[in-house]
């Protein structure tokens, strides 16, 4: 997987919602699934590409049960790496993402349209530029939170050039 340890499971990817995320991609069951519909499930549509504060972020699974996510920040995150993964490798193995060895392999493709990619740089940049406004700042120290700004800064150059 191009991603790992690169970026995923390098400060993006290693989170509880990076697990709740994988979570529901495998919960949807589908082969594609665009970006606009992950930010309708999960609630990250109505924060207008707002993200330093968390909004109610939680989907309802196929069994009628409601996992949340905790940071919207660490949500757009793991999207963009997995947009990087979809764009170099063609989609994402969910079994790789959540650290597997065995069984079936299910993979997943996220698209997203030109002006999402345009605002979900947007957003990155806002988060590289100002990481300590961001209520992730809460569990993480400063040097963390610079030290994924960083990442998130590199992730940039490969998502968006």
């Amino acid at each position: 997987m191009y991603i790992e340890g690169k970026y995923w499971n390098n400060f993006i990817g290693d989170t509880d919602d990076s697990l709740t995320l994988v979570d529901y991609l495998a919960d949807k069951r589908k082969e594609e699934i665009p970006l606009s519909e992950i930010f309708s499930d999960t609630g990250l549509d109505r924060q207008d590409w707002q993200f330093r504060e968390s909004g109610v972020l939680e989907y309802q699974d196929r069994e009628g049960c409601v996992p949340e996510f905790h940071y919207a920040i660490d949500l757009v995150t793991d999207l963009a790496a997995l947009l990087l993964e979809c764009r170099v490798s063609g989609s994402v193995s969910l079994e790789e993402l959540q650290g597997g060895d065995g069984g079936p392999v299910s993979r997943v493709r996220i698209t997203a349209t030109e002006d999402e990619m345009v605002r979900m740089n947007q957003a990155l940049s806002e988060f590289v530029s100002h990481p300590l406004d961001y209520d992730l700042s809460e569990m993480c120290s400063e040097e963390e939170m610079q030290e994924l700004a960083e990442v998130c800064k590199s992730l940039m150059k490969e998502l968006f050039r």
